[in-house]
């Protein structure tokens, strides 16, 4: 089968979201993201924002983060890591620990599915709010 390779416009409301998001460490939401790209952009619609986050996230530039909290977060970096959310205050921050490439292989040995990538959400109670 081959694949179809789409090229998208460019568009200055997409390099405005993608650049917010690449220019912080937290995780936003869509609403965060907005209130940001607002301030360079002011009659941006949240529609539009959604909806270049999801073509971000589609095509592998950015991450889209489900943080258990009925609000998915993003992040800029797409690049393999593991994060871990909060279940007190429902931050997710990023996990600084090596990205386990072996672990797609070993499932694939015992599931003899074929693994494209794995993604590992740890969940607990984040050293603010165990600190509180």
């Amino acid at each position: 089968m081959q694949e179809i390779e789409t090229k998208r416009r460019y568009s200055k409301q997409r390099e405005c979201i993608l650049n917010a998001l690449r220019q912080t460490k937290r995780h936003p939401s869509a609403s965060s993201i907005y209130d940001e790209v607002r301030k360079e952009i002011p009659n941006i619609s949240l529609g539009t924002v959604y909806r270049n986050l999801s073509e971000l996230s589609t095509g592998g530039e950015i991450l889209k983060i489900d943080a258990g909290d009925g609000t998915e977060r993003y992040d800029g970096c797409a690049e393999p890591h593991y994060h871990m959310i909060c279940r007190c205050c429902h931050s997710v921050s990023d996990i600084d620990v090596p990205y386990l490439k072996d672990l797609d292989k070993q499932v694939e040995k015992i599931s003899g599915a074929d693994i494209a990538f794995h993604s590992v959400l740890f969940s607990g109670t984040c050293e603010r709010c165990k600190n509180n």
